[in-house]
């Protein structure tokens, strides 16, 4: 009894949760976690402005590799900080932004290794993503063969999440195969609400109704 009150009062002196109510380690990691997640939603569908966008991803950036030296065998960490990768390089575009499109590759694969279900196969997802939408060999790695393999690994371990389903179906849109990416982005439309991701979501949706929207005229003419 004394023991434990020493410990306690220990705790307290130190400005540290005791007890029933401490964060674990996963429960901190998974917290930071969450704060990309909604400062990336923020940065990537309410921002207009490009140059503040940028700024804004690439503080993201540093924020993602700090927590990531923290986490450095967490997959949720290294998937998130690849996405964030992955956003620079599409506000960037060109040559320049090969290198964080590699660097985006490398730590998708390496959560893949960890643990391919982590967040729902989402480092599929993102990987395939990245393989249709760089360019092939020789100035990037781009490949639409591998890119449709990642992409139905995300999909069989979330059927119905939104994000495989768009991707997938705008993997289809691009290589002109346009019914079967409508039945995809009709799919991610009805995608179960995430609570947590609700300014994602909504962005998302929005991405998929202009693209439905590009699929209708082209199935017109």
């Amino acid at each position: 009894m004394k023991l434990t009150r020493f410990f306690l009062l220990c705790a307290i002196a130190l400005g540290m949760p005791f007890g029933a109510n401490a964060a674990t380690p996963d429960d901190e990691m998974m917290n930071g976690v969450a704060q990309l997640q909604t400062e990336w939603a923020r940065i990537k569908y309410q921002m207009t402005d490009e140059k503040a966008q940028l700024t804004a991803i690439q503080q993201l950036e540093t924020e993602g590799q700090t927590l990531l030296t923290r986490y450095p065998d967490s997959p949720e960490v290294m998937i998130w900080q690849g996405i964030i990768l992955s956003t620079d390089a599409g506000i960037v575009r060109g040559i320049s932004a090969l290198g964080k499109v590699r660097d985006a590759r490398d730590l998708f694969e390496s959560a893949i290794a960890i643990d391919p279900t982590a967040l729902d196969g989402s480092a599929y997802t993102s990987l395939g993503s990245l393989y249709y939408q760089v360019p092939p060999w020789p100035l990037a790695f781009g490949s639409d063969t591998k890119a449709e393999e990642f992409l139905k690994k995300a999909l069989a371990l979330n059927p119905d999440g939104i994000d495989p389903n768009f991707f997938y179906g705008d993997f289809l849109r691009q290589n002109d195969h346009f019914k079967e990416a409508q039945t995809y982005f009709e799919k991610a439309l009805k995608a179960p609400d995430r609570p947590t991701r609700a300014s994602a979501d909504a962005g998302r949706r929005a991405e998929i109704a202009t693209a439905l929207n590009e699929i209708a005229q082209k199935m017109v003419h």
